[in-house]
């Protein structure tokens, strides 16, 4: 019984600390992966988030170590569940956003299960370009909403 109101707990706390974090990080730091890291709390200072290419699903080189951080994370933790959600920027149509938007949030499940994480502890949702995080047209916007966030359930 302890052990669920901690857990409990320590999601909110999570949570809390989440909510907090400026949306406004360049990409370097928050695909950096350890730039403001808490070594023990992947999603903290950043390091919930990936980045993708254009019309790309595929985990780039700097997210993996965002990834690596998270899989050690959620080893440590095998109570906690997490949802991975694959987002776009404003381009194209919606049923495309959707479509890559669940292939970035599996290719980031793929990843972590690779790692081994148990893919039961991770669902996913694609928000396509519903959910921007960067408002406007530019590379540099579009570029911060081509992402997945990893986020505690």
């Amino acid at each position: 019984m302890y052990s669920k109101i901690f857990g409990a707990l320590a999601a909110v706390s999570l949570l809390a600390a989440c909510s907090s974090h400026s949306d406004t990080a360049t990409s370097s730091n928050a695909t950096s992966g350890s730039a403001g890291l808490a070594s023990r709390d992947p999603l903290a200072g950043g390091g919930d988030k990936i980045f993708f290419d254009f019309d790309q699903s595929v985990v780039r080189d700097d997210a993996r170590s965002t990834l690596d951080n998270q899989a050690a994370w959620l080893t440590g933790n095998p109570t906690v569940n997490v949802q991975i959600a694959g987002d776009c920027d404003d381009r194209g149509t919606e049923e495309y956003n959707i479509a890559l938007g669940n292939r970035r949030a599996f290719a980031a499940e793929s990843y972590l299960t690779a790692k081994g994480v148990a893919a039961g502890r991770m669902s996913t949702i694609s928000y396509g370009k519903d959910r921007p995080i960067s408002p406007g047209d530019t590379e540099e916007a579009w570029a911060q909403n081509r992402n997945a966030i990893t986020s505690v359930r």
